[in-house]
């Protein structure tokens, strides 16, 4: 049988907000839409095989461990049947890359899991939702198509590389120094590079109760340290810091680090810098991150930590 069906699992969102106005696109109130609402804004969806299911309803500021359970392991349910092309995941633009990044660790797919949002609510005059929403359907349906995918504004980027860019402007996500991985381009796909892989950590990791605390800290003039002590007297155990340049660090901050790390705490250094990542043979040897960003250097920390719990 051909894989037909595309699964689109609703998180709330911008994608799903509402204003009270058609010019409002910044006093609006994220996540009141379903997900019936916000297919049926899509004309074109109405010819597609396409199921619906609301995973949660919240502005993905709040995304919390308890939705990543829930949505990971729905996403692998739906995967895991025949007749399943792909699985399309709306999601709000704040919190994006850490979800993409989290299924991107522990499913892996075999199929596209594709993530969306919007920059603007449902009501905007020039809504982006709608057609996010089009174009991440088209992917999960492409066939070859693999991985955990984000495809907005027409771009595609894998889970490892995407990070969000931009406070307001649509096309408000990018990828690096690596870039997009394809464009939605109507009902073509066109790819410049390989569908990512993942590992298949399993969705079972997730389960796990309580998780690690591991918080972020950055580096900045004047850094003396007493964050890291404060967060050490009130238990932690791991942090990531988000160093100047590359990964480097404020002396006093790096002192109050080691600290951390003679007291068993889990650390890791990513940078503050928006491209570039951090490569090894800097100013210290404290622990690096290949994670791109902070927030997804964390998660990477979350996991890892999980898997020593064994």
């Amino acid at each position: 049988m051909q894989a037909s069906t595309v699964v689109i699992l609703a998180t709330g969102g911008t994608i799903a907000g509402t204003a009270a106005s058609a010019t409002d696109v910044v006093g609006y109130r994220s996540a009141q839409l379903g997900v019936d609402a916000l297919i049926a804004a899509v004309p074109a969806l109405a010819s597609r095989s396409v199921e619906a299911e609301q995973v949660a309803q919240i502005d993905s500021k709040d995304m919390d461990v308890g939705v990543w359970r829930a949505l990971a392991a729905r996403a692998a349910s739906h995967l895991a049947r025949p007749e399943v092309a792909g699985v399309v995941v709306t999601h709000g633009t704040d919190t994006l890359e850490e979800t993409a990044y989290v299924l991107h660790r522990v499913l892996a797919p075999a199929k596209p899991l594709v993530l969306t949002a919007a920059m603007r609510p449902a009501t905007a005059l020039q809504a982006d939702g709608p057609q996010n929403l089009l174009d991440a359907v088209t992917l999960a349906s492409e066939p070859g198509a693999r991985g955990v995918l984000v495809a907005v504004a027409g771009r595609v980027h894998g889970a490892a590389d995407v990070r969000k860019t931009h406070t307001w402007r649509l096309d408000a996500f990018g990828s690096g120094d690596p870039g997009p991985i394809a464009a939605v381009e109507g009902a073509r796909v066109r790819r410049w590079r390989d569908w990512p892989d993942g590992q298949a950590l399993g969705t079972a990791l997730l389960d796990a109760d309580p998780w690690p605390r591991v918080e972020i800290v950055t580096s900045h003039a004047g850094a003396d340290g007493r964050i890291v002590d404060a967060l050490l007297a009130q238990g932690i155990d791991g942090l990531v810091v988000a160093g100047t340049g590359n990964a480097t660090l404020h002396h006093a901050l790096e002192a109050a680090l080691r600290r951390a790390l003679a007291q068993g705490v889990a650390v890791r250094c990513a940078t503050r810098v928006a491209e570039g990542g951090v490569r090894a043979g800097g100013a210290h040897d404290l622990p690096l991150t290949e994670a791109a960003t902070p927030q997804q250097a964390r998660v990477a920390l979350l996991l890892e930590l999980l898997r020593r719990r064994g």
